[in-house]
C-alpha cells in the first residue's frame, strides 16, 4: 500500500529541505522543520500560521508604469510564469494541508509582483537542477525559489533580489545566549550539518577563538531533525542552519528561539535571496519595480511577517547586486 502525499511529504521534509537550501542559498544545508502541514499551529506572539490551501493573501494594486516595463511578449499573453521548488520547504514553499497546494513565502511574494504588473501568477513547481533548465529554455519567465545571487549565476542569469541570505542560530527559549560572532559561543556546545557553509563558519570561528586565547566550539554534527531534541534535552546550546527552516520551526514549536543571525555568504559579503530571469530576456526591470513597490507600501514586509522572516527583509530591490564569489580555484 502506498504512502499518502502528507506522509511521504513528512518523511521527505528534511531532506528535500537540505537539498534545495544547498543549492539555493549560497551552499547552506541543514534539516528543515520536519513538520506535516496541519490544520494551523499558533507561533509564540499568539499568531496562527496558516496552513491550509485558503491563504487569503495579501494583494495590492497594478502600477500601471511599472507594468509597462513588462516585454510584450508576457504582457500580451496576460501571466507570468512562475517556477519553484517541489514544495517540501516550509516555510518557502511547501504544500498545504490538501497536500497540493504549495504554499510558503516565495508563492506570496511572486503573486504580491504579478498584482503590481497586472498578470495572473501561474505557478509550477519542480526539482531544484529543472528550475535552471527551464529558465534557460524560456519556458518559464522566473524563478522564486530562494535563489541566491552569485558571481558565477550573473554570467547566465538577471537577478532582482528581495530576501537576504542568513544563517540563524537557534537555542532553547530563556537560554540567554546572542551569537553576534565566534567569542560569543567559545566554549559552547553547537550543532551542525556536516559539508556545509554553516559547518565551515563554525570550525572557523572555533579556531578563531582559540588563537583569542579562548575556548574552542563543541561541535555536534546532525543530519537531520534530531538536532530539536538535543536542543530541549540540552545536549547542545544551540543548532546553526540555514535560517528560514529555523525560524519556522521556531514558530511552530514555541519552545525555542533564534538568538543570532549571520549572512550566508560569511563575512566577506551579504548573500542576497533574487527572483531569478534568463539574462537579458527583458523582464529584471519590471521585476524590480514590482519588488521595490511592495517593499514601499508595506505588503512585502506583511508577507514576511506572516512567515517569521522579519530579519531577512531587504530595503529595497536592487538588480544584479555584488554575488558570493566564485569558488577559488
Amino acid at each position: 500500500m502506498s504512502l499518502p502525499r502528507r506522509a511521504l511529504v513528512t518523511a521527505a521534509a528534511a531532506l528535500a529541505a537540505a537539498l534545495t537550501l544547498a543549492g539555493c542559498g549560497s551552499g547552506a544545508t541543514g534539516a528543515a522543520a520536519e513538520l506535516a502541514p496541519g490544520k494551523g499551529s499558533t507561533a509564540p506572539d499568539g499568531t496562527v500560521v496558516n496552513l491550509s490551501p485558503k491563504q487569503n493573501r495579501v494583494a495590492t494594486p497594478k502600477v500601471d508604469a511599472i507594468a509597462a516595463l513588462v516585454p510584450e511578449e508576457i504582457r500580451k499573453r496576460g501571466t507570468l510564469t512562475v517556477v519553484d521548488s517541489l514544495g517540501t520547504t516550509p516555510p518557502l514553499d511547501f504544500y498545504a494541508n490538501d497536500d497540493r497546494t504549495v504554499i510558503g513565502v516565495e508563492p506570496d511574494l511572486a503573486s504580491l509582483v504579478g498584482n503590481v504588473l497586472g498578470l495572473k501568477v501561474e505557478f509550477t513547481p519542480v526539482s531544484w537542477e529543472n528550475i535552471f533548465v527551464g529558465l534557460d529554455s524560456g519556458k518559464y519567465d522566473v524563478g522564486f525559489s530562494n535563489i541566491t545571487v552569485t558571481e558565477a549565476r550573473k554570467e547566465k542569469y538577471d537577478f532582482a533580489t528581495y530576501r537576504l541570505d542568513i544563517l540563524g542560530f537557534e537555542a532553547k527559549k530563556g537560554s540567554g545566549l546572542k551569537v553576534t560572532g565566534a567569542k560569543d559561543l567559545a566554549g559552547r556546545s553547537v550543532g551542525v550539518s556536516s559539508g556545509t557553509n554553516q559547518e565551515k563558519l563554525l570550525l572557523s570561528w572555533s579556531e578563531e577563538n582559540v588563537r583569542n586565547g579562548l575556548k574552542s566550539i563543541d561541535i555536534k554534527y546532525f543530519q537531520g531533525t534530531e538536532f530539536y531534541l538535543a536542543l530541549s534535552s540540552g545536549r547542545i546550546d544551540a543548532y546553526v542552519g540555514p535560517n528560514p527552516s529555523l525560524a519556522f520551526h521556531v514558530a511552530q514549536s514555541g519552545e525555542t528561539e533564534i538568538v543570532g543571525t549571520y549572512s550566508g555568504g560569511g563575512a566577506d559579503v551579504l548573500g542576497k535571496i533574487a527572483a531569478t530571469t534568463r539574462k537579458d530576456n527583458g523582464l529584471v526591470g519590471a521585476l524590480n519595480g514590482a519588488l521595490a513597490e511592495v517593499i514601499r507600501n508595506g505588503m512585502y514586509g506583511q508577507v514576511l511577517k506572516r512567515w517569521g522572516l522579519d530579519n531577512e527583509a531587504v530595503p529595497t530591490s536592487e538588480v544584479n547586486p555584488p554575488g558570493l564569489p566564485k569558488p577559488k580555484p
